[in-house]
């Protein structure tokens, strides 16, 4: 397939993606919400045009600071574009409910799934973020690298 260029393009073809993600006869239909969280132009007009009249499009992703959106189409359908940064005053909670072993909260530690020791592993780890899978076939879903060792620290 070849990537849409020009904005009637890209229009069209957000439109078309749009009904699949509806589905045949409606069975999915529009959505009430539509979290969009990848910034991509592309993506944010598939958002307002999968989501029902009246619903909302959280903009969670962060793309170039200028778009060129379907603005006629939120407005026609009363779609609310509501902007969400998604880190403002997060921290101190999200500290809060790790650090306090709270018996219910599952083990993230778990989510580190590769760990490189030392400055001189950076391009290694660099390289294995950028694959789905390590060599022994396991997901890659955060990659680590641990400075506090000698190597670091010269």
């Amino acid at each position: 397939m070849v990537r849409p260029q020009t904005i009637e393009e890209k229009l069209a073809f957000a439109q078309e993606l749009a009904g699949k993600i509806q589905g045949e006869g409606g069975r999915v239909g529009e959505v009430d919400v539509t979290f969009e969280c990848t910034g991509v132009e592309s993506c944010m007009h598939t958002a307002i045009y999968s989501t029902k009249p009246g619903g909302k499009v959280m903009i969670i992703g962060m793309g170039t600071p200028i778009q060129t959106i379907p603005i006629s189409a939120a407005s026609l359908k009363e779609v609310d574009l509501v902007g969400v940064f998604r880190y403002a005053n997060t921290y101190p909670a999200a500290i809060e409910l790790l650090a306090g072993g709270d018996a219910r909260m599952p083990d993230v530690t778990k989510l580190v799934t590769q760990r490189f020791a030392g400055l001189s592993n950076i391009p290694a780890a660099f390289d294995m973020a950028g694959k789905a899978k390590d060599e022994q076939g396991n997901l890659v879903i955060k990659v680590m690298v641990d400075t506090s060792s000698e190597e670091a620290s010269s």
